[in-house]
């Protein structure tokens, strides 16, 4: 299998993971009437797909390691649990967050949710895999986390009313956070797999991560079809069979870019040159090549007051400062 050599390569990897953690949901802008569940079965079958799909490419070529199909044949009973729980309590934080959204808004989702899974994530990390100086780990992850307040700020500036925050859409915010700061360490514990037993490489850990969100899909996506969070009308599942072709093939295409991103993570972690924390913290920047997507190329601030911009100047410094704190831990 194909994996990274040197530190610079296992660092780009993680950058590569922010930007397509970051620009997925794009895919979701190119079919605006198709609302968010009916979307997601497709966004599951990209994610799925990406999964073989690297697998038995880049997976099966190179000399390090057993290839793809034989790497996942020899996969010890823990690691394939532990990649599948992650990628199940992924699946449930990933739908939750959408819901936060809807419900309280991104003023409330994004440094609620978000926010606390970057640290409950950094944190959870570290402790299972000490890697990289924590000061500038910590003190990389508190920036960026300022710098999530200050994106969910401007976008509550340049709204022209302020959605209420209600109990239930920052409970619903709460137990994103929660969930999405917890999948990775399950990630992590499966690339490292058990004492005295082969650990299984990433290719085969994206395979049961993937295994585990289409499991838990099945009822999740159900349930909020039946029940939206939002308050809308119940999902028709026939209307998913009435979707143009495009609006599938945006939604493959998004669950594949995030399971590129994915892959790229994973092989940066499993390769113990950067460490689970400073992998995860780095990826959930994908807030900000988010702002980026929505500031540059949607034109959301277009006209905003100059407040807004001037959040946004900030949260833009604060990031990049963060980010080259979180690039450097590993090497001190």
């Amino acid at each position: 299998m194909l994996v990274p050599e040197t530190y610079l390569a296992a660092l780009s990897l993680t950058i590569l993971t922010m930007l397509c953690w970051g620009s997925w949901a794009n895919t979701l802008k190119l079919c605006p009437k198709f609302r968010f569940q009916l979307f997601y079965w497709d966004y599951v079958i990209g994610l799925a797909a990406g999964a073989i799909f690297w697998g038995v490419t880049a997976g099966s070529i190179g000399h390090a390691g057993a290839p793809f199909l034989r790497d996942v044949a020899q996969t010890p009973l823990a690691p394939m649990l532990y990649a599948i729980a992650g990628g199940a309590i992924f699946n449930v934080a990933n739908l939750l967050l959408v819901a936060a959204i809807d419900v309280a808004g991104m003023a409330v989702a994004f440094p609620v949710g978000i926010g606390l899974a970057l640290v409950i994530g950094a944190v959870s990390n570290y402790i299972i895999k000490p890697v990289g100086n924590p000061g500038l780990l910590f003190g990389g992850v508190a920036l960026v986390v300022v710098a999530i307040v200050l994106d969910a700020a401007a976008y509550r500036k340049r709204e022209t009313t302020v959605r209420a925050a209600t109990a239930r859409g920052i409970v619903i915010s709460l137990t994103c956070g929660v969930l999405m700061g917890c999948f990775y360490p399950f990630v992590a514990r499966a690339l490292n797999g058990e004492p005295g037993q082969l650990a299984p490489g990433p290719y085969a850990v994206t395979l049961f991560f993937a295994v585990g969100v289409i499991v838990s899909a099945i009822p999740a996506n159900w349930l909020l079809m039946k029940k939206p969070l939002d308050g809308r009308e119940p999902v028709d599942g026939g209307d998913y069979w009435k979707a143009p072709f495009g609006w599938h093939l945006a939604g493959t295409l998004g669950g594949a870019i995030w399971c590129m991103g994915s892959v790229a993570n994973f092989l940066a972690s499993g390769a113990h040159l950067v460490g689970p924390a400073v992998s995860y913290s780095i990826g959930q920047g994908a807030t900000m090549v988010s702002a980026c997507w929505g500031v540059f190329v949607w034109r959301e601030f277009a006209g905003a007051p100059r407040a807004a911009r001037v959040l946004l100047a900030l949260m833009f410094f604060f990031f990049l400062v963060g980010l080259g704190s979180l690039a450097i831990a590993p090497l001190y």
